[in-house]
């Protein structure tokens, strides 16, 4: 049985994420006895907002079984994962931090200092972001930061589904 790569895999699926209008994030491929099993992370562009939606990774699903069934990258049986990144997501490269604008987000920095902020852009490896409630503007260096998490905002979630802000 010929052994795969990961990076073989992720050559072959990135052409049919992108055609799919979506964007390869991760491919992981492990051995579970006899079958394979595919990991695949699969995101909108960077210049888009918001989630994708199920019916969007029920689609590029499809389509990946597709190009998997038509290749022997992975002979035999194998099963097929396909998610997207998630608010646990880590954001580490500019692609990540321009998909997080307009969100609240907690940057660790390299001095060991933490701010919460909200994201409004990313220009030339630069954050731009504002403090809540406030029209004040920072800028902070991508290359200050070490790492940065999305914070789960239940109030912006609420309101999204009018929900009324005394319950």
């Amino acid at each position: 049985m010929a052994r795969h790569t990961d990076g073989e895999v992720y050559d072959l699926l990135a052409p049919v994420v992108v055609d799919a209008g979506l964007f390869l994030e991760e491919v992981r491929t492990s051995r579970a006895g006899s079958k394979s099993v595919v990991r695949v992370v699969v995101d909108l562009p960077e210049d888009e907002l918001g989630s994708l939606d199920l019916d969007g990774v029920a689609d590029v699903s499809r389509a990946i079984s597709d190009a998997l069934d038509e290749t022997d990258v992975l002979p035999g049986a194998y099963t097929l994962e396909v998610g997207t990144p998630g608010t646990s997501r880590p954001l580490t490269t500019p692609r990540h931090f321009r998909r997080a604008r307009g969100r609240l987000v907690r940057l660790d920095r390299r001095d060991g200092t933490s701010t919460t902020t909200r994201l409004v852009d990313v220009v030339d490896d630069v954050l731009h972001c504002v403090a809540d409630g406030s029209d004040e503007s920072t800028q902070i260096p991508l290359t200050d930061v070490a790492v940065g998490h999305v914070e789960v905002e239940l109030k912006r979630a609420a309101e999204a589904f009018g929900a009324d802000e005394e319950a």
